[in-house]
């Protein structure tokens, strides 16, 4: 079930914003397309970033990914526990493995990702 509260990228981010904070996580289909999650680098606290920018890495024993910046803003948050359990993002991608927030500076950016039904379709998932 992708959910329908959030937005996603064509590179399977997903972002969700509350306010003028957006967090970020990858989607569920991207983790069962890496396999086991073995290592998460995070962004760095205070980082402005660019939309569409690489924000880190994700490693799987199947691949390492890079990982996209889906709005522009300034990194305000990390998910720290992903440094101890990587794995947290293949049990629950769009929860509890959530990677980042942002401090959108582009709310209008939200609008140029896809949403539930459009991603969809294009992950086939």
């Amino acid at each position: 079930m992708i959910p329908a509260d959030r937005r996603y990228t064509k590179e399977h981010e997903w972002v969700k914003a509350e306010g003028t904070v957006a967090t970020v996580g990858i989607t569920d289909f991207a983790q069962r397309e890496l396999g086991d999650i073995v290592y998460v680098e995070l962004p760095e606290i205070g980082r402005a970033v660019k939309a569409g920018e690489v924000l880190g890495t994700i490693e799987s024993v199947k691949a390492v990914s890079e990982l996209y910046a889906p709005v522009s803003g300034s990194i305000t948050a990390v998910n720290t526990k992903l440094s101890d359990k990587p794995e947290t993002i293949n049990t629950d991608a769009h929860g509890e493995g959530w990677i980042c927030k942002v401090q959108l500076t582009a709310a209008s950016e939200l609008d140029a990702l896809m949403d539930a039904a459009a991603y969809e379709k294009m992950a086939g998932a």
